[in-house]
């Protein structure tokens, strides 16, 4: 491959000719870029002073396409900026009309921009909405929650969350569906103490709903599990015609689980265990299985001795 050997002389002109060439090049990208130009970019919809009688829904997408005059300078920067900027909307008009005209509104929108940053104009230049009665709800708040324990950690009682209601405002036929207001995923992995959290709630999807509070304080309590055992007596159910009915063993031993905390407090009072006649006078049981009908809550059944009782019915 044959190489070309430059003189000093000749390497000298090759790097002046390349050199202004660059410079050529940078003098005619900044003319282009001096120029003015105009270009359109996107920009998102915020909404002020809306109908406190009539519930809107808007019939077009939250952005929309403005124009503006600038420098090339101005058009590149706004190309590589892909984020949407946001407007704020009156909607104040609506309280008689079912639109919005934007370009009514260009000089209060432009006062809050830069001189560098004027509309021109927008597309689509009118917005349209539909309305219905407007409704105000009060709505139990529902935590939705993916928290694993420790080992030997479980909830220990009651989950509170302060606020519990969120207050609904919008169309009543869409408000009278709604049964709860969900929040976000609270998720944690091996909790073992008690968890206080404040957890957002999921954001309103329809443009003519709001919602109000955003958030709400989680409280779970949290403690560790140990197994128990106690002798409850055995209650016989059913015992329509009062026959005297003799079981055996009259009390059962019933192992389950609690919180370290109410381990003391948690007896045979807390619990209500039964056995039923019916199943021997209309199936024909020759022993009575065991059922706890009552037992705290957060407690955790792990076994009954025995899980069946005799009995004898004297006439």
């Amino acid at each position: 491959m044959a190489i070309i050997k430059l003189s000093a002389t000749e390497r000298r002109r090759a790097s002046a000719f390349f050199t202004c060439l660059v410079l050529a090049i940078l003098a005619w990208v900044f003319t282009v870029l001096s120029n003015s130009y105009s270009y359109t970019v996107k920009e998102i919809l915020n909404f002020k002073n809306t109908p406190q009688r009539r519930a809107f829904h808007s019939l077009q997408s939250d952005t929309v396409n403005a124009t503006l005059n600038g420098s090339g300078w101005q058009m590149l920067f706004a190309k590589m900026h892909k984020e949407a900027n946001t407007i704020t909307i009156d909607l104040r008009t609506l309280e008689t009309k079912s639109y919005v005209v934007l370009s009514s509104q260009l000089g209060l929108i432009n006062d809050k921009k830069e001189i560098s940053q004027q509309i021109t104009g927008f597309s689509p230049d009118t917005l349209y909405f539909d309305f219905s009665n407007r409704k105000v709800k009060r709505i139990p708040i529902e935590l939705v929650s993916a928290v694993k324990y420790k080992r030997q950690f479980a909830q220990s009682g009651n989950i509170i969350l302060n606020p519990a209601y969120v207050i609904v405002n919008g169309p009543a036929n869409v408000i009278d569906n709604i049964t709860s207001w969900k929040t976000d995923t609270l998720q944690m992995d091996s909790v073992s103490e008690t968890v206080s959290k404040r957890v957002t709630l999921q954001p309103v999807k329809e443009g003519n709903l709001s919602v109000v509070p955003k958030s709400t304080q989680v409280n779970i309590p949290v403690d560790e599990f140990t197994e128990k055992t106690l002798e409850i007596p055995v209650k016989l159910v059913n015992n329509r015609n009062y026959d005297d009915v003799k079981v055996f063993p009259q009390k059962v031993k019933v192992t389950f689980t609690t919180s370290l905390a109410k381990y003391a407090q948690t007896d045979e009072d807390f619990f209500e265990a039964t056995a039923d006649l019916d199943l021997w006078r209309k199936r024909g049981y020759k022993t009575l299985p065991v059922v706890i009908f009552k037992s705290p809550a957060f407690t955790k059944i792990v076994k009954i001795e025995p899980q069946n009782i005799d009995f004898i019915i004297k006439k």
